[in-house]
């Protein structure tokens, strides 16, 4: 989701519905102002989190929302479905609609899932070239073996893409439960990884997001707002 942005002229030409010659008529007398301070360049920037008013009256106010939710197994990553319950379902705010998923899990996928109103912050997290970790708990069917954690590092090759894997970290917990961190997030990715062992994935969670770890006091269906130190990438 991009994020809207607007020279103040413009901005309020449209939503005054008057020329450009009285809008900077309007700012000469200090009339508008912007974040709190009194705005006299017609080109300043104005985006959907820009605090605009004019002559008192407040013409922009958005304010950017950062959520976290722990996912459950067997609800949709969407915001709207006709056969099961979506994320957005799950969430008791007023801005609920405003919302757009960052990073998607699939139906059978539990975990750390972050919303946002703010397309700039999202494009920038789930960007390749920001290459931000992702970590998983995974849980399989078979044992794991040390030779799991050479064949990670390397890579693996996806003849249907025609692609190579970023080196991925993994880690062992248990004899069928290992934790792995990727930079990237490609189809079914862990899934067809450990599919190369013929082991098969029978539970998968998401711990973190970069530096946003799933808080540990949500329930599965429970959501928050980030704090100012997750929100910074």
């Amino acid at each position: 989701m991009e994020s809207k942005r607007a020279r103040l002229d413009r901005f309020l030409s449209s939503e005054l519905n008057i020329n450009r010659k009285d809008v900077r008529l309007m700012l000469a007398k200090g009339r508008v102002f912007v974040d709190g301070v009194i705005a006299r360049d017609i080109q300043l920037p104005v985006d959907e989190f820009t605090h605009v008013t004019c002559d008192g009256q407040v013409l922009k106010d958005n304010r950017p929302s950062y959520v976290m939710l722990h996912k459950p197994v067997g609800v949709v990553s969407a915001t709207k479905d006709d056969k099961h319950k979506t994320v957005i379902d799950l969430l008791d705010r007023e801005d609920s609609d405003e919302l757009h998923i960052v990073g998607r899990l699939d139906l059978n996928t539990s975990g750390l899932l972050l919303l946002t109103n703010d397309g700039r912050w999202s494009k920038k997290l789930m960007s390749p070239e920001s290459k931000v970790a992702k970590r998983y708990r995974v849980t399989l069917k078979n044992a794991i073996s040390e030779d799991y954690i050479e064949a990670f590092a390397k890579g693996f090759y996806f003849e249907f893409e025609d692609i190579t894997t970023q080196p991925a970290q993994l880690e062992l917990i248990s004899e069928h439960i290992a934790e792995v961190t990727l930079t990237e997030g490609k189809y079914h990715q862990i899934k067809r990884m450990f599919g190369r062992f013929r082991n098969p994935v029978i539970g998968l969670h998401r711990i973190s997001v970069g530096n946003i770890i799933l808080d540990p006091q949500l329930t599965p269906g429970m959501s928050r707002t980030l704090t100012q130190q997750e929100i910074l990438l």
